[in-house]
């Protein structure tokens, strides 16, 4: 008997040291699992999400490929040739309506005069381009300006300009200004060597606010753009933010050369347009030294050609220019170009459409002999006609 309860308790305390072991290991095996879980669960997170201790130390504020510190340099070093253009006007005080009254001013002889106020006409933006004081802005900036001032860095007062030559078309001028001393300069690259994505800068005044420096790239090229009663045939155009009072300033390369003159913004966000250095620099030397930008004349009225002209003349695309009225006693007329011709290329430069026959005849000037092909009688044909100057 005594045996047998012996037995039934070992046998009880076995039982009890299988369940033990049993719950010990179902314990170790949740935790397991849910470790692994865990563990994978926060895999799949840094995977998708980007766990912080795998992401590098990066200053997101730079763009790509740009160093660290390249942007600042060239504002320090091109920021103080950029100035502020203010522009004003006078108007008349008309304080008594009676000074209006052709009697009145007779018999109040004193009072015949009015008295006149300076007004701000406007606010824009230029930079300097020798040390001597020569500043380069849009001419719509000092338009119909009766009095220009200029804020230069380093000077307590504004000092005064005057327009040394303006390009209503190309939306160019050239102000002079005489600090004293010599002023620092910025140097005008090479637009064409400027590439669609590259990283640019522009500096300038919008809404007066002085030296703002915004960064982007160039989105497109040879863009044209009308705006009122202007037609701009190729320009650049930049994400970088660009507003009123930006007109003129410098739209800068990484290497700190300007390649382009902030003219317009569109109203659509992130749009704005410069025009580029390679156009100023052609015109630069007839603002200065003229006044104008002198350009060559056929004495022609033209059109582009349309599929019908093409079709009717047996002209295989629609490339040329379409000889509408050909202006007697002018160039064209002395060099035997007759209605109904169409010009296919000037010395051997192929013409698309009127534009770009405008534009090569701006680039040429005055005065120059150019080789004309012509489309006449289903055949081409030369011509050398020596240009007039555009009026």
């Amino acid at each position: 008997m005594i045996r047998q309860n012996r037995r039934e308790r070992s046998i009880i305390k076995q039982k009890k040291t299988l369940v033990i072991v049993a719950l010990f290991a179902f314990f170790m095996g949740i935790a397991f699992v849910g470790g692994a879980l865990f563990a994978s669960g926060n895999y799949w997170l840094d995977q998708i999400l980007g766990a912080e201790k795998s992401t590098p130390n990066i200053d997101t504020s730079i763009p790509p490929g740009v160093e660290p510190g390249t942007i600042a340099s060239i504002v320090e070093q091109a920021g103080p040739a950029v100035v502020k253009i203010e522009t004003f006007v006078s108007t008349s005080q008309q304080s008594n309506p009676f000074f209006n009254d052709p009697f009145f001013r007779d018999f109040f002889g004193q009072f015949s005069t009015t008295p006149q106020q300076k007004v701000q006409q406007g606010i824009g933006s230029g930079f300097i381009i020798s040390e001597d004081g020569y500043i380069l802005t849009n001419e719509h900036v000092v338009e119909g300006a009766e009095e220009i001032q200029v804020n230069v860095v380093g000077r307590e007062k504004p000092l005064p300009a005057k327009v040394i030559g303006e390009d209503h078309d190309l939306d160019l001028a050239v102000l002079k200004i005489d600090a004293g001393d010599a002023l620092p300069v910025l140097k005008l690259g090479n637009s064409d060597d400027i590439a669609v994505g590259s990283w640019v800068i522009a500096i300038g005044n919008p809404y007066g606010l002085d030296h703002t420096v915004t960064v982007g790239v160039i989105s497109a090229k040879g863009r044209p753009v009308s705006v009122q009663d202007r037609n701009y045939r190729n320009l650049l155009q930049t994400d970088a933010s660009i507003n009123p009072g930006n007109s003129g300033g410098p739209l800068l390369n990484l290497q700190g050369d300007v390649i382009g003159i902030n003219t317009a913004v569109a109203e659509a966000q992130g749009i704005g347009f410069a025009i580029p250095s390679d156009t100023v620099r052609s015109v630069l030397n007839d603002l200065i030294n003229e006044g104008k930008v002198r350009r060559g004349w056929l004495g022609v009225e033209i059109q582009d050609v349309t599929p019908t002209i093409a079709d009717h003349l047996g002209l295989s695309d629609l490339k040329g220019v379409l000889v509408r009225n050909v202006l007697s006693g002018g160039p064209a007329d002395r060099a035997g170009l007759q209605q109904g011709d169409v010009i296919l290329a000037i010395d051997g430069k192929e013409v698309k459409d009127s534009d770009e026959l405008l534009e090569q005849l701006r680039l040429i000037g005055p005065d120059k002999k150019v080789q004309l092909t012509v489309w006449r009688d289903k055949k081409s044909t030369e011509l050398t006609v020596t240009l007039g100057e555009r009026q």
